[in-house]
């Protein structure tokens, strides 16, 4: 039977379609790959639908597209099924149904799995203790503006490290290298090094005597109900930038990756004249004309431990 839309359909009934009742059934499990392995319904096909190669794939997986595709994902909270399903529909497969509930529910009520059952990564026990920054992985880029145009660039990130306690950053160091400053949308430009040595110069980050600059971590806390890719930390510290030490809060989304390891992205505006970076400032300044730049630089920043 031909459908426009998906149909849901309980455990009880999905069971029933898989025990031989009504027209031949395939499943499909539209979780990433690891998650699969670990466990899923039994006789179940896998197709991540989050990955941009998932409709290449289902003429292999599912070559008929007369059969009906039972699709499931982990939970009610979870829409990767629902998803899935209007992508199989648009692709002409004839009868598609979604499992109530995805994986979570057909557990709850005694159904069958088979996999690994390995956990994941995610699963590992919380952090504690001291991790120092990879940093390879770790940048810092800014943006700065004036009414018209904007500069943007990177910092080196010279070391740090993170002090945890179940699994929540409690404390940290960064040092960053002011003499490593990049201008990236100047790139291969005749104006780059100019650019960058107004910025090392005494108008700005004077990094004849400040050639580091530093975050201070002093608090963390986590943010209630924050989901995944939300931001899900509260976090309290001090920047120290041109001689100057002044206290600064963010938010900060954070988490564990594939490897184990804590990463966390942050962006945030500061107001660089409280730190002494003064010059275009139309605070400080008057008939700026063209050297106007704005007060506020922002930073995107993305930290990771080793």
């Amino acid at each position: 039977m031909k459908s426009d839309r998906p149909l849901t359909v309980s455990v009880e009934a999905l069971a029933a379609r898989l025990g031989g009742e009504g027209s031949p059934l395939r499943l499909l499990d539209v979780r990433p790959a690891d998650a699969y392995a670990r466990a899923h319904l039994l006789g179940a096909v896998n197709s991540c639908v989050y990955e941009i190669q998932f409709p290449e794939r289902l003429p292999t997986i599912l070559p008929d597209k007369r059969e009906c595709v039972g699709v499931y994902g982990d939970s009610a909270e979870t829409r990767e099924a629902g998803m899935a399903a209007e992508k199989l529909l648009r692709l002409g497969y004839g009868e598609v149904v979604v499992l109530a509930g995805g994986l979570d529910a057909w557990v709850a009520r005694g159904g069958r799995l088979e996999g690994t059952s390995a956990p994941a990564a995610d699963e590992s026990a919380p952090l504690n203790g001291r991790r120092n920054l990879d940093t390879n992985e770790s940048r810092l880029e800014w943006t700065g503006r004036n009414l018209l145009n904007r500069h943007r660039g990177t910092l080196g990130v010279v070391d740090g490290w993170l002090e945890f306690r179940d699994g929540v950053p409690r404390g940290g160091d960064f040092t960053f290298d002011m003499n490593a400053i990049v201008c990236g949308n100047l790139k291969d430009d005749p104006l780059h090094d100019v650019l960058v040595d107004h910025l090392r110069s005494h108008d700005f980050f004077d990094t004849e005597f400040h050639p580091t600059a530093g975050f201070r971590l002093l608090s963390a806390e986590r943010v209630s109900g924050a989901t995944p890719g939300a931001t899900n930390l509260r976090c309290a510290g001090e920047l120290t930038l041109k001689g100057h030490t002044l206290p600064l809060r963010f938010e900060a989304a954070a988490g564990r990756t594939p490897g184990g390891a804590f990463a966390a992205q942050a962006v945030l505006a500061f107001d660089r004249t409280q730190w002494g970076v003064l010059y275009g400032s139309g605070r400080f300044f008057r008939n700026l004309g063209m050297h106007l730049v704005n007060d506020l630089i922002e930073v995107s920043v993305r930290v990771v431990t080793r």
